[in-house]
């Protein structure tokens, strides 16, 4: 009998909505979660997001939630505001250290790492991941121009998915999708951000 193949996943929030944004499809959270389990016992499933604190309501508030209570760690920090050398007020919200230290702190208990990012600054971690002897699959895609997925990082990946070759799996049905109208219809709030109806994910 084969050992149980134990797998964590790790999920860069803000570039895998980039990345089904570009893709033009919405993450069915429920279903993701349910094809990891199928592959194995998932030990966890960490979500990083940033949120902005001061916002009477947040878009991405109604999707941590349902997260929250729905299997998944969601970790979060609030957004830092600062203003550049040109005197423009920005906006920063890196969660990668926050992934890197669950990632290394989890290495020795797991045999696979699932990492939802193209961020190539990743490169580094999964490197000394696959040295504690754990099998590292990174998915994001090429099929967008430019790559969502960066060089350096696709290289060092034990195996790269294409998030588009999930899309029957973890997508979710775009039947589900109301009419778009009024500020929606132009973009407003994405419609996996929307508020989450009884046990649905959001979506």
């Amino acid at each position: 009998m084969s050992p149980p193949n134990r797998i964590a996943l790790f999920i860069d929030g803000a570039n895998l909505y980039a990345t089904t944004k570009t893709l033009g499809f919405d993450i069915d959270y429920k279903r993701l979660l349910s094809e990891f389990q199928s592959r194995g016992t998932l030990l966890r499933a960490f979500y990083y997001t940033a949120t902005i604190q001061d916002q009477e309501f947040s878009s991405i508030r109604p999707l941590i939630d349902w997260l929250d209570y729905n299997g998944f760690t969601v970790v979060t920090k609030p957004t830092k505001e600062y203003v550049d050398t040109g005197g423009r007020r920005k906006v920063k919200g890196n969660m990668d250290i926050e992934l890197a230290v669950n990632a290394m702190e989890l290495a020795d208990h797991i045999d696979q790492m699932v990492l939802f990012s193209g961020d190539g600054d990743f490169r580094s971690l999964v490197e000394a991941v696959q040295r504690r002897g754990v099998q590292v699959t990174v998915i994001s895609t090429i099929a967008s121009q430019p790559p969502m997925i960066a060089d350096e990082l696709r290289r060092q990946a034990d195996v790269f998915t294409d998030l588009i070759e999930l899309q029957a799996k973890i997508g979710r049905d775009p039947s589900e999708r109301p009419a778009p109208r009024g500020r929606e219809a132009r973009g407003h709030m994405s419609k996996f951000l929307q508020e989450p109806k009884g046990n649905d994910p959001p979506g």
